[in-house]
């Protein structure tokens, strides 16, 4: 059973689980099938920020049409993409765009048992789009290093997802404000 923390509650301590965030669940066959490729995530993190037609993902992505639309329709099937109004596109033909439903973040990590290439790719393309935005995008930015045991590792990832998923719950309340992306990356140094 999960339990909501309160305001009253002491903050977890070392060696303490904080309490889960209701919604955070393994992921489908199908949703872990649609996010174990890099095209399709890209296509999801693509699709989070605005709607995106098919045909405005293939050049954005440098795909064919027909590629992205494949890729598009698995991750509407998967439940992680949904249609959005159709509209009048510049050339005066309808459109479809798609919008990302933001069930890959209540996903608990579905890229388990894939390829590290497969797992690196939500890293690779929020790098990527870090560098597109350039220097004058960053907001905020903390380089550290630490000694942690897995143990440690497990629980400052327990601790961080806490406080990210408070406001990922609550991110509609703010949609008057700026967007801003981030990505919470440890690794260990090459030896």
């Amino acid at each position: 059973m999960s339990v909501e923390p309160t305001p009253q509650d002491p903050a977890p301590g070392p060696g303490t689980t904080p309490p889960e965030v209701p919604g955070r669940r393994p992921p489908t066959a199908l949703e872990a099938k649609a996010l174990a490729h890099p095209l399709r995530q890209r296509i999801v993190r693509q699709c989070g920020t605005r709607e995106m037609t098919n045909k405005e993902l293939a050049d954005h992505l440098g795909v064919a049409p027909g590629t992205a639309l494949h890729h598009v329709r698995l991750l509407v099937r998967a439940g992680l993409l949904e249609p959005a109004e159709v509209r009048t596109g510049a050339g005066g033909a309808l459109e479809r765009p798609y919008r990302a439903t933001g069930a890959t973040w209540w996903l608990d990590d579905p890229l388990r048992g894939t390829a590290p290439d497969v797992r690196f790719g939500p890293v690779a393309a929020a790098l990527d789009d870090a560098l597109a935005a350039g220097p004058d995008a960053v907001t905020t930015s903390a380089a550290f290093r630490l000694h942690l045991s897995d143990d440690d590792v497990a629980e400052l990832d327990r601790r961080i997802l806490a406080v990210l998923d408070e406001y990922v719950a609550t991110d509609d309340q703010r949609l008057d404000r700026p967007l801003h992306r981030g990505l919470f990356l440890l690794h260990r140094p090459p030896s």
